[in-house]
């Protein structure tokens, strides 16, 4: 695994653009590069999406999917797995499953041959799936040192071990996560801290092909997926693992079960800072969800009372990808949680505990007033020790310039630059996908190339995938800690990690989730701007032990193992 990367060695020069929109009131001009390269063509990627249009226009048609970036063959290099659809009959016979036997519908793995192409490995590895594909979430569930995928469907879940040999194995039926019905996002997470990754899945609506509800008008090309509110809500699925390889559906058993809703995004954090994973749900139409971790193996559902469920007006709105992060360096993790357009994308800023919609306030109201947003991620794209936001975008009714001409189904995506808790619009001058209109979806992000800058994956629905090298080079420091468990589950998920360099400080929390339903890189990621000295860097690791290091040097990917109890 590298140390130390140069990028400048291989990095061309950059046509620097003034960019003066800002959502504060001091005016400012920011030097946007060409930030993000579109290197699709380049990676020798060629998986495209199979949504499966139907003149019908079924729901999950506009809904999907994910992506993840996971390191599954133990290079120190991340690979990529899209989720893909099936093929749906125009209209479905009643009793007719989605058909997944042609490869062009096959969900894809790519290995990452380490000069920036990648491999089609999927008949080798056995994940061609067979069912419609919707989200996917990765994490060693077993502790072996190899990472396992989940992947969520329209009809349930498959579980899929890591073999340690390039294969996979549907494990499905004998661990017992299979679940029901409309599967949507999922996380790995060890909520009772017991060493070992349970699973959390939402689901989305009672849905079924047999319903056959037309909605919008009865006219030519004016039929429209139906509205959430067409069909009822569905509880969400958590099933702890019992260390052999198998799980238990203790969704009623933990309080999770009694507040169903119409889940799709999912993040995890300790939101409080009681040294618990709390979960964090994006629903669509109907109140968000918070999921406090009562650390007795049950959850509580405080979204109401901490003011997470509605916006700052008392509404709900179309909540679809989310992520938890620390975009103050203040310790306390805030919520993004993106919607659609006529809606506002939100913002909740963590004031130690409790949270206060703050969209309005910084802009972000008013800029993303017409967008619809779906795989999103606080990252530090240029390394400043601060997090941005990245913003997949599209709407998701493929004819809303008929009915709303000032909307587009098509969008290109939504960089937005952290400056020490304010916020400004660098998207034009960023890369040729900033002005692409793409029908995104899943998003994942990491460190494809190993350099210290994250890249970016994005699932399109019923299009090409995106590949998008970051290619920034301020002479910014960084570093990236790749933690593994002992006593803790072996991934480190559930860790939080608090960093003291030049800059200050900045809190990182240990998770794969995130963003529409997908799944990201689990190393911890940290820009360090000008400093070249890490003072100190502080994990407190699931299992309760705190580990300090001194003096770190940047400009590194480190791994740490966690210490034995004293």
């Amino acid at each position: 695994m590298p140390s130390k990367v140069n990028r400048r060695s291989f990095l061309s020069s950059l046509a620097a653009i003034p960019v003066a929109r800002m959502f504060g009131t001091a005016p400012a001009l920011l030097a946007a590069q060409n930030t993000f390269e579109d290197v699709t063509a380049k990676s020798g990627i060629r998986f495209k999406h199979e949504a499966s249009c139907t003149s019908q226009k079924y729901l999950p048609e506009s809904m999907g999917a994910g992506v993840a970036m996971f390191d599954y063959d133990n290079d120190g290099w991340l690979d990529l797995f899209f989720v893909n659809g099936a093929r749906l009959e125009d209209p479905m016979p009643r009793g007719a499953s989605p058909d997944k036997s042609d490869p062009r519908y096959w969900n894809r793995l790519y290995r990452n041959n380490r000069d920036g192409t990648f491999t089609d490995m999927t008949e080798k590895a056995g994940l061609q799936g067979h069912l419609y594909g919707m989200g996917v979430a990765s994490g060693d569930y077993d502790n072996d040192g190899n990472v396992d995928l989940l992947v969520t469907n329209l009809g349930g879940n498959i579980l899929y071990h890591n073999n340690g040999d390039g294969t996979f194995t549907d494990i499905t039926d004998k661990s017992g996560v299979r679940g029901s019905a409309w599967c949507t996002g999922a996380c790995f997470v060890d909520y009772d801290r017991d060493g070992w990754l349970d699973l959390i899945i939402t689901r989305y609506v009672q849905w079924d092909f047999n319903l056959d509800v037309f909605c919008g008008e009865h006219r030519p090309g004016y039929r429209s997926y139906c509205h959430p509110d067409q069909f009822q809500a569905i509880t969400h699925l958590v099933f702890h693992n019992n260390r052999d390889g198998t799980f238990t559906d203790v969704s009623k058993k933990c309080g999770i079960a009694g507040s169903p809703a119409k889940g799709l995004g999912i993040a995890i954090d300790d939101f409080d800072g009681d040294g618990w994973p709390d979960i964090f749900v994006a629903n669509d139409s109907v109140a968000e969800q918070l999921f406090r971790n009562n650390r007795d193996g049950t959850f509580s559902e405080i979204a109401l009372l901490s003011g997470l469920a509605y916006d700052q007006n008392g509404h709900a709105f179309a909540g679809m990808g989310a992520d938890f992060g620390d975009y103050r360096n203040s310790g306390w993790p805030s919520v993004f949680v993106n919607s659609l357009a006529n809606q506002k994308y939100k913002l909740f800023r963590n004031d130690k505990g409790t949270f206060d919609d703050v969209t309005d306030s910084i802009g972000l109201g008013a800029l993303s007033m017409s967008h619809s947003g779906w795989g999103t991620k606080w990252i530090d794209y240029d390394n400043d020790g601060w997090l941005d936001l990245f913003i997949a975008q599209g709407h998701v009714m493929d004819n809303i310039e008929l009915t709303e001409p000032t909307l587009r189904h098509l969008e290109p995506p939504l960089l937005l630059k952290n400056e020490q808790g304010r916020f400004s619009n660098i998207s034009h001058g960023s890369g040729s996908v900033f002005t692409t209109p793409i029908a995104a979806r899943g998003a994942a992000f990491g460190d494809l190339d190993n350099d210290g800058f994250v890249d970016i994956a994005i699932n399109c629905n019923d299009g090409h995938a995106i590949i998008l090298r970051n290619q920034r080079d301020d002479g910014n420091h960084w570093i990236t800690l790749n933690l593994i468990g002992t006593s803790s589950n072996r991934d480190a998920i559930g860790a939080k990690i608090r960093l003291l360099s030049d800059a200050g400080q900045q809190t990182r929390f240990v998770s794969t989730a995130g963003s529409y339903i997908s799944a990201s890189d689990k190393r911890a990621h940290f820009g360090l701007g000008s400093s070249k000295k890490i003072h100190l860097v502080e994990i407190t690791w699931p299992s309760g032990i705190v580990q300090h290091l001194e003096s770190v040097h940047e400009d590194q990917i480190l791994t740490i193992k966690e210490p034995s109890r004293l």
